[in-house]
């Protein structure tokens, strides 16, 4: 047997990279070639997912990519899309409403340019969860509980897959680029932990979002805590610095005849994982699209103003650029720093200075990203087959606590949908007096996802196998919010 020595560092499941080196000559013997095995784990996905659930999985949907932005924290939405102008001044806060350009539609002063597109858009009043404070599991999945790690922190292998993860693995993405991408980095980061949701889950690693990398930063030292604007660009993974594109075209060549006719242990996850992340980390160094989308040199200094300047305004517009590239899922978070770089201190966990934090940052930079994203996608003729999703993890409390914040609360928080396939102009459900508890038509991270896979063309009854094979509906029994769509 033909064996080629390498590290002995061993993957998660056991497996040494000295063993998959091993393996990869072992193919030499075989019959099955790379593209062939790709091939045919393309077409179990179609069989799992067509064999689940009724109806035809895959139709023509009105969107064909999504640009999530994830407001992490969890955003006030009694300060932003669910006023209560009428409420006493400890539950109103400090802000007031306007009219938007949707009749009958009202939201924060602060967000003006929001307010421009409430016709093309939807806001969803009554959503809730039961997975616990800071759970990004349920609106990244729409699974309504906690990890399979037993905490809020990290991933557990037996989560269900994100959306995003679950578009790449029913082949939905163009030859071209990666079908999902997660910038500005993965969740978490910035507080040294490794939050679960966006991830393949128990689908596997091969089907996580391509992570990009940022160096985040602020225009003068962080002074305790004190909110400023955090900068900075999200970049490409970076790969050992002396691999370059002529040398990794040559490694693929070589690793091309190794591996020529693969491989009975690939089953594994493990080494089906990695091959695919190479191949995608070869993808990305050598092709021009997801390369030029990240380049924000050539785009001139007034388009880069008019998303903010922020990181989560540059990143938006690398969101737009890599929709316009052929991606088919991108989420743009913003996400908090503090732990890892001292800026950032609250993100939109703001339980202290929540009016003082949203009317100097948080609103008017997203209004600023939101904005200009609409109003390119619109002049590009892509608002029509791009749905744009605002959210974030939960909303925070009803009352006003006594530093001026308002804390964790799932019961009750607000989503915006807009653009492809959204009935512009609409707001399903409604929270009470003093938006605390849904108060009409409740909705669940199920119903959420379920809404964005309808919108996709993705049948939300279908079914994708779990370590065991069982049949896993992607959903999790939730269905679309049928007043909002069209």
């Amino acid at each position: 047997m033909l064996s080629i020595l390498g590290s002995p560092r061993r993957l998660c499941d056991g497996q040494s990279r000295r063993e998959l080196l091993r393996a990869g000559a072992i193919g030499l013997f075989g019959g099955m070639t790379l593209s062939n095995l790709l091939a045919a784990e393309a077409a179990s996905a179609a069989r799992v997912s067509r064999s689940a659930g009724p109806g035809v999985p895959l139709r023509a949907g009105r969107a064909k990519s999504v640009l999530l932005l994830y407001l992490m924290g969890g955003p006030p939405h009694q300060d932003m899309w669910d006023m209560k102008p009428d409420a006493p001044s400890e539950y109103r806060g400090e802000f007031k409403p306007i009219r938007t350009s949707a009749s009958g539609v009202e939201i924060c002063e602060l967000l003006p340019k929001m307010a421009r597109w409430m016709h093309r858009s939807a806001i969803v009043r009554s959503a809730h969860h039961e997975g616990g404070d800071h759970n990004t599991l349920p609106n990244f999945t729409g699974f309504n509980g906690p990890s399979s790690s037993g905490n809020i922190v990290s991933p557990g292998n037996a989560d269900p897959p994100s959306m995003g993860s679950v578009v790449d693995y029913l082949g939905m993405g163009a030859p071209q680029v990666p079908a999902y991408f997660h910038l500005p980095c993965y969740l978490g980061w910035g507080q040294a932990i490794h939050r679960p949701g966006p991830g393949g889950g128990f689908l596997g690693s091969r089907y996580d979002p391509v992570y990009t990398e940022c160096d985040p930063k602020v225009p003068e030292p962080a002074r305790g805590g004190y909110p400023q604007v955090v900068r900075g660009m999200p970049r490409l993974p970076a790969l050992a610095p002396e691999i370059t594109a002529d040398r990794l075209g040559r490694r693929q060549s070589l690793r091309g005849q190794v591996d020529t006719g693969l491989r009975a242990v690939e089953k594994q996850n493990a080494l089906a994982g990695t091959d695919r992340q190479y191949q995608r980390a070869f993808d990305l160094l050598t092709t021009p699209e997801a390369r030029q989308a990240f380049d924000l040199t050539q785009v001139p200094n007034s388009e880069r103003d008019r998303y903010g300047r922020s990181l989560f305004g540059e990143g938006t517009l690398i969101g737009r650029r890599l929709v316009e590239a052929g991606a088919r899922f991108v989420t743009v978070a913003w996400d908090l720093f503090w732990e890892r770089i001292q800026i950032d201190f609250d993100g939109w966990d703001t339980h202290t200075n929540n009016f003082e934090l949203m009317r100097k940052f948080h609103l008017p930079y997203l209004d600023l990203a939101y904005g200009a994203l609409m109003e390119d996608l619109d002049a590009r003729g892509l608002l029509d087959e791009t749905l744009v999703v605002v959210m974030g993890e939960m909303g925070r409390t009803p009352k006003v606590n006594a530093r001026a914040g308002r804390d964790h609360w799932t019961p009750c928080y607000s989503v915006l949908y807009s653009g492809a396939g959204i009935r512009g102009g609409t707001i399903h459900g409604s929270s009470d007096k003093q938006a605390a508890y849904p108060d009409s038509d409740p909705v669940t991270p199920g119903d959420l996802c379920a809404t964005i896979y309808h919108c996709l063309g993705v049948d939300p009854n279908i079914a994708v196998p779990d370590p065991q094979g069982r049949p896993i509906p992607i959903a999790h029994g939730g269905q679309p919010i049928r007043s909002i769509i069209t």
